[in-house]
């Protein structure tokens, strides 16, 4: 779905008064949903997730965090709901699998980590011990209650924060704040912006730790200056996406969003095409939407579409890796 925009307002529209009784009984639901007890993993768990619906971030940080642990001597594995895929697993991701089996997510995590899919998290958690992981990295899941987490992490986009601060349909919110500031261990705020810095005096405030990162495009983003694109991209906020290209050097001559996990069609990839060339445009788009594109049955192939490679930056990272090493550690004595 697109997040429609009165979501990230400041304070609430009229639109947003008008769905906040609908609200209620969504609230209500995800409210004792997030209570419930779950079950405890046979190893750590890490879950990196956030208060909102749409991207904040959290599948690079999910990254960041395997680099991590991997460099700290752990075995990580990613464990991924696989939203968009066909399989329900738990099942590894293979190369033989395409992001209409697994998810567009899980197919990037997988290039860096052994990946498990899994609409039953518990269920992946057991596979992940099976396979030799010795710490779980949950993509997303900080409202899903059916598996204890040992370090929860909420990733929050700076620019837009907890939007209007109030629960889906009325605003972006998974759940009420007040559950689920209890689930987090940490705040992590990619990006700068008034919004941000709100929910970083909240967090500080009852006594969160908070980290800053930086989202940004790998030296290979370096070729793009001084040339004219056509941007897609079908993520959480494409603005995000096209307003990295224009810092990069690049005219974004054509800018073309999509909802978020969008299911291209050969005949949407075509038009996309077409258009490019006659404009003489280079076609680029992110990471997730190229894993999404590589599933399309029937697509021509397109050799000269570019795609931008980005990487987190946090500036605290040696607390950011304490904070979560401490956390596996204490999971680990209090199994002893």
């Amino acid at each position: 779905m697109r997040a429609p925009r009165f979501w990230w307002q400041s304070s609430p529209s009229l639109q947003a008064h008008l769905l906040r009784p609908a609200g209620i009984l969504y609230t209500s639901i995800a409210a004792q949903r997030m209570r419930r007890r779950g079950e405890k993993a046979d190893l750590p768990v890490i879950c990196i997730g956030n208060f909102t619906m749409g991207g904040a971030g959290k599948t690079p940080t999910a990254l960041a965090v395997a680099r991590m642990l991997d460099a700290a001597g752990e075995s990580p594995a990613f464990l991924s709901r696989g939203y968009g895929g066909r399989l329900r697993g738990p099942v590894q991701v293979r190369l033989k699998h395409t992001a209409s089996d697994v998810g567009d997510e899980p197919i990037l995590l997988s290039k860096t980590a052994r990946t498990i899919i899994s609409r039953d998290r518990p269920a992946g958690a057991r596979l992940s011990y099976e396979m030799g992981a010795t710490v779980v990295i949950m993509d997303d899941g900080l409202q899903n209650p059916s598996l204890i987490k040992d370090c929860a992490v909420a990733v929050v986009d700076g620019a837009t924060g907890i939007g209007n601060g109030l629960s889906l349909p009325a605003g972006p919110l998974r759940a009420p704040m007040d559950v689920q500031w209890p689930a987090v261990d940490a705040v992590l705020v990619i990006g700068e912006g008034g919004p941000g810095q709100e929910v970083t005096e909240e967090a500080e405030r009852r006594g969160k730790r908070v980290f800053q990162a930086w989202l940004g495009p790998t030296e290979a983003a370096r070729a793009l200056e001084g040339r004219k694109v056509l941007a897609f991209a079908g993520i959480g906020r494409p603005e995000k996406f096209f307003e990295t290209l224009k810092a990069c050097g690049a005219t974004v001559e054509v800018a073309r969003p999509f909802p978020d996990h969008h299911p291209y069609t050969a005949s949407e990839l075509a038009a996309l095409r077409q258009d490019s060339e006659t404009r003489g445009l280079l076609p680029i788009t992110t990471e997730k939407d190229f894993a999404r594109i590589a599933a399309v049955k029937d697509a021509e192939p397109w050799p000269n579409l570019t795609v931008l490679p980005v990487r987190l930056r946090i500036e605290n990272e040696t607390g950011f890796r304490n904070l979560i090493l401490r956390h596996i550690n204490e999971r680990r004595l209090r199994v002893a």
